[in-house]
Parts: structure tokens; C-alpha cells; sequence
């Protein structure tokens, strides 16, 4: 029985990881103008080739693995809020951790002319501090509360995405064109200025958070059983929650921060790889989340003849009708219980 519970994530784990090679193939050799496979892999072998060297090493390889790095952090952020929370419709999209690190960069852009990594930063300190209201006013901190903190965290975090998004299109209002042409081109959600160094920002990120993330999780199967039975069990309950949660709000903002909201890949990644698991998987969600947003990348790059759709775009209309779906199966929190 234990062979088979860990032989059918780790079967699934090879297979999507042999999906998200094939889609970093197709990205650099197969979007318009082609390359040939043999002049990519020179170049990638240190062979300088004339035009074809800034297309690979410039642009299309360093955009495949930032897809692959903001995936794998949207779908460990995701499935951090789903399995917390006990909600599979609980995600930095829905509860408006997303959206304060738009609020944060929109802010700085309408009000600072910011750019770059004052840009990064204020988007960062947006998701932040939104999923710091969130806790207080949730009442994360206090223990003993059990269920009712997690269905109040999900609500009060759909009424502060709703608010946010007011403040953002207030913002857009009065702001020049220009600057709310680039800040909404920015909350679509894109790749379009993928570097080496944004891809190193989100590799130090999950360098540093995974293996927390690896301790708290342990933790997290003991909360799972209650606040009072993890109680008992030692487990200090409001310093975990916050753990976790802060981790997946620094997971979902730093991604936000390098390249936009990519609508619902943290809302998709979680019960995808529940689907194909038959639990929740945090490896698998990562390995969904990367395949996700580069499909999305590559729809977007080829798909539509000349005319390049963001990635968002794509994430977006994925997302909305599996969000429906999923809501005609999910039981009300009050239900589920």
C-alpha cells in the first residue's frame, strides 16, 4: 500500500517533469521565428551564433525558466492556502493576496512614477501587508479558534480583494495614459520581460522558502487533525498558521512582483495535481504550476498569428471556467465540516 501511495506521485512527478521539458523545447525552438534545434544547443553549449545567440540566451530560455520558477511558486503558494484553510477555492487569487501586491505596485506607479526594483519592492510590501490585515482581522493569531478562523480568513479576504480592486481602478482613473497603459499591461500578467536576473530574484526565493516550507508542512498534517488535538499534541498552533501563511504570501508577492498577476495558476495547480494524485501534493502542485504557466506562455506566443497574447490572458480564460466547475462540486465550508 505505501509503495503504491508513493509510487503514483513520483510516476506523476517524471511524467510532468517530461511535459515541462517538451514545453521548454517548443518554447525555444518552435514560436516564431523557428530555430533549429542544432544551432539552440550549440549556442547553449557556449557557441556563439549570430542572432541566434540573443534569441535563445536572451530571450526565449531565460523566459522558460522564469515560467517554470513563477509555476512552481504560484502552485506551492496555492496549495498552501487550499490545504491550510481546508478550502479548494481558497487561493492568493481569491483571498486578495494578489491583489495587494497589484494594489502595491499600481500605487507606486501612480503615485511614484516607480519602475523596476522599486517597482519589485512596493508589490512585495503590498501582498504583505494585505495578508497581514487579513490575519488580524481573521483573528489568525488567536488560538483555540479552529475552523472559524479559516472560513473567516477566506471571507474577510474576498471583501479585501474587493476593496483593492475598487482602490485600483479608482488609481487608473487618474492617472496620465501612458502610466495606466503600462500598469495595466503590468496587471495582465506577462513573461514579456522575463531576465536572467528577475529568474535568479525567484530561484534565491524558493531556495530560501522551500525548505521551510518542507518543516512547516509536517506540522501542517498535525493541524489538520484541529486546533485543540494539535494543541494537545504540542503543536503551537497561531505561530504555525502564520507560518505557513506568510510563506505562501511571500511565495504568491514575490512572483506578482516579477511578472504580474498570472491569473488562477495558484487556484489550478492544487486541485489539478489533488486530481491526479487522489491527494494534496505539494511537489506535484509545483511541477502543474510551472507546466501551466508555460502552455500559457507558449499558447500565447503562437496561437494567435502575429499578435502575442500575454500569459495572463491565457491563465485568465483557463481559470474562470474551472473555477465555475469546481464551485458546482464544492460543498459550503459549513457543509463540509
Amino acid at each position: 500500500m505505501n509503495r503504491r501511495a508513493l509510487g503514483r506521485p513520483l510516476l506523476s512527478l517524471i511524467l510532468l517533469a517530461a511535459l515541462v521539458l517538451g514545453a521548454v523545447v517548443a518554447r525555444v525552438l518552435a514560436v516564431a521565428p523557428m530555430v533549429p534545434a542544432g544551432q539552440a544547443l550549440a549556442v547553449i553549449l557556449g557557441e556563439p551564433v549570430p542572432g541566434i545567440s540573443f534569441i535563445v540566451m536572451d530571450d526565449r530560455l531565460p523566459t522558460a525558466v522564469v515560467a517554470i520558477l513563477a509555476g512552481t511558486a504560484f502552485g506551492l503558494s496555492g496549495t498552501i492556502f487550499q490545504t491550510l484553510l481546508r478550502n479548494p477555492l481558497a487561493s492568493p487569487d481569491v483571498i486578495g493576496v494578489t491583489l495587494g501586491a497589484s494594489a502595491g505596485a499600481v500605487i507606486a506607479m501612480a503615485l511614484f512614477q516607480a519602475q523596476g526594483a522599486a517597482l519589485f519592492w512596493c508589490a512585495l510590501l503590498g501582498g504583505l501587508a494585505t495578508a497581514l490585515l487579513i490575519l488580524v482581522v481573521a483573528g489568525a493569531h488567536r488560538p483555540g479558534a479552529g475552523g472559524a478562523v479559516d472560513n473567516r480568513f477566506v471571507l474577510v479576504g474576498i471583501g479585501v480583494g474587493a476593496a483593492l480592486s475598487s482602490l485600483i481602478s479608482y488609481l487608473l482613473t487618474r492617472i496620465d495614459t501612458r502610466t495606466a497603459g503600462d500598469a495595466m499591461h503590468w496587471m495582465i500578467g506577462s513573461l514579456s520581460s522575463a531576465t536572467w536576473g528577475r529568474a535568479l530574484v525567484l530561484a534565491i526565493a524558493l531556495v530560501l522558502l522551500i525548505p521551510v516550507l518542507v518543516v512547516l508542512v509536517a506540522r501542517l498534517r498535525v493541524l489538520q487533525l484541529g486546533d485543540d488535538t494539535a494543541t494537545s499534541l504540542g503543536l503551537a498552533v497561531p505561530p504555525t498558521r502564520i507560518g505557513l501563511i506568510l510563506v505562501g504570501v511571500v511565495l504568491s508577492a514575490l512572483t506578482v512582483a516579477v511578472t504580474g498577476p498570472l491569473s488562477f495558476v495558484a487556484f489550478l495547480a492544487g486541485p489539478i495535481a489533488r486530481m491526479i494524485v487522489g491527494r494534496p501534493s505539494f511537489p506535484v502542485a509545483a511541477a502543474v504550476g510551472a507546466l501551466i504557466v508555460l502552455l500559457a506562455d507558449l499558447i500565447g506566443q503562437g496561437a494567435f498569428g502575429t499578435t502575442d497574447m500575454p500569459a495572463g490572458v491565457i491563465t485568465g480564460a483557463l481559470g474562470a471556467p474551472f473555477l465555475l466547475w469546481l464551485l458546482t462540486r464544492t460543498p459550503t465550508p459549513a457543509s463540509g465540516r
